[in-house]
């Protein structure tokens, strides 16, 4: 069996790996960082929770701690696709490097432009970057990527899902084209196919795992729901969520609750907050310092539950999450392969249920023809009630209005709404209401008569 200390890394760096308890490389690190250290392209494909980030960290760390940086050229970039990851990487960077004189900067969304300028300025050997934020550091003329040595892409194909792929391809062209490319994916889509056979020469490919494949050590199940009515819908799917945590007990230690919609991450974590549950959202709209706070609680165990929207679905390196719960099934397959990977991490036993309505249908068909499994099928913990509850009903509290009883129409009354009525003479009246005056009924004679 290959260890650590197999693979040409600094001695420091093996020090730290030795520190932070492993000795074990995955496949994904056992395979791309030799070839890494060698100067070569790396082409990684691997499923999420299979440890990408340290096989390419590693290598770096031990390739940048010969030489020195300078202001505002950077001697490598990795970008990344969210805050949330980009900020789980320069974590790794920070446990690996420990004994290693490397700097490093930040440039994401949320945080002062100031701060992060002082940094770059400064020189940084490794700048973790998302793209949009580092393209704006260089349209203000604050950044040169010319010096850059080694550029990684981590989750390319969530960069492909939230359009940043022009932006990647840009800063590809910033970049000289003797840097060495490491790549990273999960999927591989046609388009991140033109990429890598565009920016990457000859790489190394590295592929652990079937394509879009979830783990062995996930148990997997979802729940057909239908509501009782249509604007009942989200009450009683919340609901079935609340029964489906406590049917799970005390092994349900943490987990994230994943929503399509931020609107719906908002009212579910509220919703389970009121219920008693200790739950907290996180989604994109929420700024930065608010964000790290739910984050940092999560990962100590002072937040039970999280509900989030796809921005949590990567980059969340939280080792023993013990469940996921899909409130919603994702409208693309691969999102749900990424959301379960938050559970069942590094070996260990996960769980995953979703709950599904019947216009999510197509989505899950979907999801199982990516997996290539059926995901078995699991019993509503809700039985129909066959009196609605009060708190939803209270139209029912009222009485209903009485029906007034019809009654047998008298001579001479009309007897509908039509424009051509006739009274039971047969004598024919045109335009009027129900309620005609009895005296326009008459004929001229009779009129005269009375």
């Amino acid at each position: 069996m290959t260890k650590f200390t197999d693979l040409n890394l600094n001695p420091k760096v093996l020090k730290a790996i030795e520190e932070a308890g492993y000795e074990t490389p995955t496949p994904i690190q056992e395979g791309a960082i030799p070839p890494a250290l060698e100067g070569r392209d790396v082409l990684g494909i691997a499923q999420t929770g299979t440890g990408k980030t340290a096989s390419f960290t590693l290598p770096m760390i031990t390739m940048l701690a010969r030489g020195r940086a300078r202001a505002r050229m950077p001697r490598s970039l990795v970008l990344c696709p969210t805050r949330e990851l980009a900020a789980q990487v320069a974590e790794n960077f920070d446990t690996y490097a420990k004994h290693v004189k490397l700097t490093k900067a930040l440039l994401i969304g949320g945080v002062s432009f100031k701060e992060q300028d002082a940094l770059i300025d400064r020189g940084v050997d490794v700048l973790i970057a998302t793209p949009g934020r580092l393209l704006d550091h260089f349209e203000r003329g604050k950044l040169l990527l010319t010096g850059v040595q080694v550029m990684v892409v981590d989750e390319a194909d969530r960069m492909l899902d939230m359009g940043f792929i022009p932006d990647i391809e840009r800063i590809f062209s910033l970049t000289p084209f003797t840097r060495q490319t490491l790549f990273f994916s999960a999927t591989m889509a046609p388009e991140i196919e033109r990429i890598t056979d565009t920016f990457l020469s000859a790489p190394a490919r590295i592929e652990v795992a079937r394509q879009a494949t979830a783990s062995e050590t996930i148990e997997q199940g979802v729940v057909k729901f239908k509501a009782s009515r249509r604007d009942r819908e989200g009450s009683e799917k919340r609901k079935v969520l609340r029964k489906l945590i406590d049917a799970e007990g005390d092994n349900c230690t943490n987990a994230i609750i994943f929503c399509n919609r931020k609107t719906d991450v908002d009212i579910c974590a509220k919703s389970l907050k009121k219920y008693g549950y200790d739950a907290a959202a996180i989604h994109g709209d929420l700024d930065q310092s608010q964000r790290t706070k739910t984050l940092d609680g999560f990962r100590d165990g002072s937040l039970r539950l999280l509900v989030a929207s796809d921005v949590a679905a990567r980059g969340l390196d939280v080792p023993n999450v013990s469940h996921v719960f899909n409130f919603d099934v994702p409208g693309h397959p691969e999102d749900y392969v990424h959301r379960i990977g938050r559970t069942g991490r590094a070996g260990r036993e996960g769980k995953a249920i979703t709950i599904c309505i019947p216009r999510d249908e197509k989505a899950l068909d979907a999801i199982e023809k990516l997996i290539q499994k059926e995901i078995p099928r699991l019993d509503n913990p809700v039985k129909r009630e066959a009196k609605p509850e009060p708190e939803t009903e209270a139209e029912t509290k009222a009485p209903k209005p009485e029906k007034k009883r019809s009654r047998g129409k008298k001579p001479g009354e009309v007897k509908s709404r039509g424009r051509d009525r006739r009274d039971d003479g047969g004598k024919a009246v045109v335009g009027m209401g129900d309620h005609l005056p009895s005296f326009i009924a008459l004929s001229f004679e009779e009129r005269r008569a009375g």
